[in-house]
């Protein structure tokens, strides 16, 4: 959750770096003609936001930080309780994560005059960037839900409090992002916290020592691939697509959700996990209504994350423009 809110902080230091984003900065690398057309074009394509007053935009980031933790928090609870009641398959587990994409197609139904996105870096180029990036999300999220397995819930919490640590080092090397006394504290406390979870803490009755430690294993090299996949996104934005336009951040947000979600059902099949469905379906606690509500609530919440992510990047193109 930490890591997602930093984003925003991220842009709000774009939105006030005049040397980086300023039109002079602009018109060095275009005529005033395409400058124009290129204001013109990502005004067009983005909702009224653009016209938002200042503590209207304050007000929505907080909404969207509020639907942020909400949206995480309740699937990290749920996916826990499918674990609980008798949950087994791990890569079911991550396509559920990965395969509420089509909740993010809302945007267009609400805001039709969002444009085709439409940018200079060619299709081929973009295909291989959401692949790849897909493909590392299907990953991290695979983690994730072996963490989920074998840790409590608050462990799992204060372990994934970590990323915010490795998005500060990714996001030093990679975005070349100041490291501030603020982020130095948060890293100390963050690591400190880690440290003493992982040494403190205690497995459940029904795990064993070496389960545990996969958990943490896994849920701290989630959160390290979740950090660096959000600077590999940022750079990709800055230096490959050079737009970062409303409809654009959806574009790359459904097309890595699509290849995650066929990553998933890839190693679902290549497991053979998906043999023991029916069964875990058949002896799940509450019943296979219960299952199957689990996992879609669960999709549905992992997207409304995703979706204040994409609100995150919108309005910080909202502001730099």
């Amino acid at each position: 959750m930490c890591v997602q809110i930093m984003i925003l902080c991220q842009f709000k230091k774009f939105k006030g770096s005049a040397n980086a984003y300023s039109t002079n900065d602009l018109f060095l690398e275009t005529d005033n003609e395409d400058l124009k057309d290129a204001k013109d074009e990502v005004k067009s394509s983005l909702p009224p936001i653009t016209n938002l007053k200042r503590w209207q935009w304050w007000l929505l980031v907080f909404l969207n930080i509020g639907f942020l933790l909400i949206g995480q928090g309740v699937a990290v609870l749920l996916l826990r309780s499918y674990y609980e009641k008798g949950g087994h398959c791990n890569w079911a587990a991550t396509l559920a994560q990965n395969a509420g994409f089509p909740f993010l197609f809302i945007p267009f139904i609400l805001f039709p005059s969002i444009k085709e996105p439409s940018t200079k870096c060619p299709r081929i180029v973009l295909m291989l960037i959401y692949v790849g990036l897909g493909a590392l999300f299907a990953c991290g999220n695979l983690m994730h839900s072996v963490g989920l397995e074998y840790l409590s819930t608050s462990t799992y919490s204060c372990i994934c409090a970590t990323q915010l640590v490795f998005s500060a080092v990714f996001s030093f090397f990679i975005n070349s992002q100041k490291c501030t006394i603020l982020i130095l504290n948060s890293i100390i406390v963050l690591t400190l916290s880690a440290i003493l979870v992982g040494v403190s803490g205690h497995p459940a009755k029904q795990v064993s020592q070496a389960k545990y430690t996969l958990g943490f294993v896994a849920t701290i090299g989630a959160s390290a691939l979740y950090a660096l996949l959000l600077s590999l996104t940022q750079l990709s934005f800055q230096k490959i697509i050079k737009k970062e336009t409303f409809a654009v951040v959806l574009e790359l947000q459904i097309c890595t959700s699509i290849v995650a979600s066929c990553v998933s059902l890839a190693g679902l099949f290549a497991s053979g996990e998906w043999r023991l469905l029916e069964g875990e379906v058949m002896n799940f606690h509450d019943g296979s209504l219960s299952y199957a509500m689990t996992l879609i609530l669960t999709a549905i919440a992992w997207q409304i994350c995703s979706h204040s992510r994409i609100v995150s990047f919108a309005f910080g193109c909202c502001h730099r423009v």
